[in-house]
């Protein structure tokens, strides 16, 4: 079992940051995949970033430039930096991790940004 707690949501006005935590229960050099996804109201739950052991990452096309994910082993923490936000960023944000499928989500994370 792997628990993920995510915080650091709330509103921001436009082009303003952001920062997402996910705390893992476990040590995340364990874990083999991480990302954030997010999902906004009426629409489906989309891929926003993602971070493989090797540390490769994958970012969706509307957030490259803007966001940028990193892990710090030694809080057992995935983070997702948040930078230039926009109204249509406005979303629900989830931690997810796999050692292998199907893998552990987070509760989730609210993030509005105003315009």
């Amino acid at each position: 079992q792997v628990q993920l707690v995510e915080s650091g949501g709330g509103l921001v006005q436009a082009g303003g940051s952001l920062r997402l935590s996910c705390a893992a229960s476990v040590p995340i050099f364990s874990i083999n995949f991480m990302g954030w996804y997010r999902q906004a109201p009426g629409k489906q739950r989309e891929l926003v970033a993602s971070i493989s052991k090797n540390g490769n990452t994958n970012y969706a096309d509307s957030v490259k430039g803007r966001f940028t994910i990193s892990l710090d082993n030694a809080k057992n923490t995935m983070y997702l930096q948040m930078n230039s936000l926009a109204p249509e960023d406005t979303a629900v944000y989830y931690c997810y991790a796999a050692r292998v499928s199907p893998g552990y989500w987070g509760q989730g994370t609210p993030v509005t940004v105003s315009s």
